[in-house]
């Protein structure tokens, strides 16, 4: 396996700074849930087993006007407090709801306490619960109610374009115990990964990228790295960003053409973020878990985004000094922004200058909400779509796949290139909106079929 980075894992990784870890990846980790395939696949990677899973009341909160909304574990919890918050919703919210149940169904989690996998007939049965959403976008979604913090909730969590069975899944998956969070967090789950490759022979060469791969005769017959060293297999497996790796590492025309479709597709769309990490000089943060803020209209303006997420890590004892806490922030990027932002970049004193622009925007605005905070916050670290794009090689800085809008079912490609008999793709790209699960599903896929070539 040959690593970019000087560590391996890609996006799935944090880094210290001033005695305080700063986590990148896992918002949530579908698969933590013993009865899914999900959960299997994981600990054969050594990703879980033996690793303890931390499961919050609430995924995500969102404030708006004063009032809160939460996305809670507990289905009836949950229909609870939406009703109480807007009574005049109560019909809407108890078909949401109902819809969550089945998507919980269709996702194969069945039981009172998710611990049993559904039947072919319950998720038969669950099917016609969803098919209303299917043409819905988020922002659709959220138009249905009448409430506005809960409108700004449903419009928040994935944007209000992204594809609406795409929110009721997320919810179906929490309430599930199915997205929850390895102890460690990410740069713990790709060292714990590693080990498992390593302890079964694998070979892992950090620190050196890959510059071209030679093809003859319809198949791959080496790789070229940065520091000119060839490396010959049988099969080559690309776990690269697609639309970096063809025109770059390969020829263009050799990307498979149901993907090129999915990129030329208005209907998916890239996306990346901004982020932030303060230290804290409290013991704890005014919130829990993940908080949802809509900006100011200044704001608005001048980032290009509508909220902000705030995450706390309390749950993570060793993220901190004792005494202290670690407060991290992000915005999305859409892809022209992203692109812009990567471009910026190459005057190095201008994109200082607008990382520290971010962060001073972003503490005044934590601090206004949060006075308490006022005076306690010190910055550690900015990243945005370009840093993405140096450390992993993402051509404008995606570390999800696609976002989907209404009408779309997410299906899984093949990672075949068409002719080269041993070349193949294990990405997330390969079905979206991508994240761990879709590339370990992808890599699982691959590495059978190379065995398959090899046999």
């Amino acid at each position: 396996m040959v690593e970019k980075h000087s560590v391996p894992g890609g996006n799935l990784t944090g880094w210290d700074r001033e005695g305080y870890h700063i986590d990148n990846c896992i918002h949530w980790l579908t698969g933590t849930n013993p009865v899914m395939d999900g959960y299997a696949m994981w600990k054969e990677l050594g990703a879980l087993g033996n690793v303890g899973i931390y499961r919050a009341d609430a995924l995500y909160s969102y404030e708006k006007g004063g009032q809160r909304v939460s996305l809670l574990r507990d289905l009836e919890k949950l229909r609870e407090e939406l009703i109480a918050l807007s009574p005049e919703d109560r019909w809407e919210t108890e078909a949401l709801i109902r819809a969550v149940g089945a998507m919980k169904a269709v996702n194969g989690v069945s039981g009172v306490d998710n611990s049993r996998r559904s039947t072919a007939a319950e998720r038969a049965r669950a099917l016609p619960a969803l098919l209303k959403y299917l043409p819905m976008t988020c922002g659709d979604l959220a138009k249905r109610f009448k409430s506005p913090v809960i409108r700004g909730f449903f419009e928040s969590l994935l944007t209000e374009s992204f594809g609406a069975i795409g929110i009721l899944s997320v919810l179906a998956t929490f309430c599930a115990d199915d997205g929850d969070l390895p102890v460690g967090a990410s740069l713990a789950m790709a060292r714990r990964m590693a080990a498992r490759f390593t302890g079964l022979g694998g070979k892992l060469r950090c620190g050196t990228g890959v510059r071209k791969i030679n093809i003859s005769g319809g198949r791959a017959e080496s790789a070229v790295l940065d520091d000119g060293r060839i490396l010959r297999a049988d099969s080559f497996i690309l776990a690269a960003d697609p639309a970096s790796a063809f025109g770059g590492l390969l020829d263009p025309g050799l990307m498979p053409k149901a993907l090129s479709r999915r990129y030329e597709n208005r209907k998916l769309r890239r996306f990346s973020s901004c982020h932030c990490a303060f230290a804290c000089e409290l013991s704890s943060l005014p919130f829990k878990g993940n908080l949802i803020l809509e900006l100011s209209e200044e704001l608005k303006a001048e980032l290009g985004a509508r909220n902000l997420i705030l995450r706390e890590y309390s749950h993570e004892k060793g993220f901190a000094p004792s005494g202290k806490s670690v407060l991290q922030t992000m915005f999305f990027c859409s892809e022209g922004a992203s692109r812009s932002i990567i471009a910026l970049s190459e005057k190095p004193g201008e994109y200082e200058a607008f990382k520290l622009g971010i962060a001073r925007k972003t503490e005044d605005f934590i601090c206004r909400r949060f006075p308490e905070l006022s005076g306690k916050l010190r910055l550690l670290d900015v990243w945005t779509p370009a840093t993405y794009k140096r450390y992993t090689g993402a051509e404008m800085g995606s570390y999800m796949s696609f976002a989907f809008s209404s009408g779309i079912v997410p299906t899984f490609l093949s990672g075949r290139v068409r002719g080269v008999k041993n070349l193949f793709l294990a990405t997330q790209w390969q079905q979206a909106p991508g994240g761990l699960p879709i590339a370990a599903k992808a890599g699982r896929a691959a590495a059978e079929a190379a065995a398959r070539i090899k046999a």
